[in-house]
């Protein structure tokens, strides 16, 4: 996971210098979709719920892991949806992945990290289908520890992109 974790670290990186290195003169930041605020949020709490369904398998307190795997399961999934709906209000404004150089990268970025995370979204259905057969418990937590760990990157990412796009100016 680590080697992964490294990889995808190293494509977000070559892309934000690339940002970094685009800006000029035709360059038109937009405006943050308000739609944004809710899905930071959403991924934000389920950073919380994944690390709680983890406690939860380690303590033994197997029917509590599942609510809580099942929990980060939904916000993984509002968190997609907000991402989409943010695209929805950029495009009601008339913002498309050509209109500049700063929308081309705010639409390759989340819809990478999107990408990303509907993998995490993968891995934790695969951890649920695995719970609802009770095949974890805290002596066989490895899956689920390797997950939370993607997923916590997973969000740290995202808050890194959010002030990427929106708080860093050149």
């Amino acid at each position: 996971m680590w080697l992964g974790i490294a990889s995808c670290t190293m494509l977000f990186m070559a892309f934000s210098s690339a940002y970094v290195i685009r800006q000029g003169d035709d360059w038109v930041p937009i405006s943050m979709p308000s739609a944004l605020w809710l899905s930071t949020s959403v991924l934000f709490a389920s950073s919380f719920t994944i690390e709680w369904a983890l406690r939860s398998l380690k303590r033994g307190f197997n029917d509590l892991f599942k609510r809580w795997l099942s929990a980060t399961m939904l916000l993984g999934v509002l968190f997609v949806a907000g991402q989409l709906l943010a695209w929805r209000q950029l495009v009601l404004r008339g913002i498309y992945l050509d209109t500049n150089p700063h929308s081309s990268f705010f639409y390759l970025l989340t819809g990478l990290h999107g990408l990303h995370l509907l993998g995490g979204i993968v891995a934790l259905s695969w951890i649920g289908f695995g719970a609802l057969r009770n095949r974890f418990s805290k002596e066989r937590a490895t899956a689920v520890d390797v997950t939370a760990l993607y997923w916590h990157f997973m969000d740290g990412l995202w808050i890194y992109l959010f002030l990427l796009l929106f708080v860093w100016r050149n």
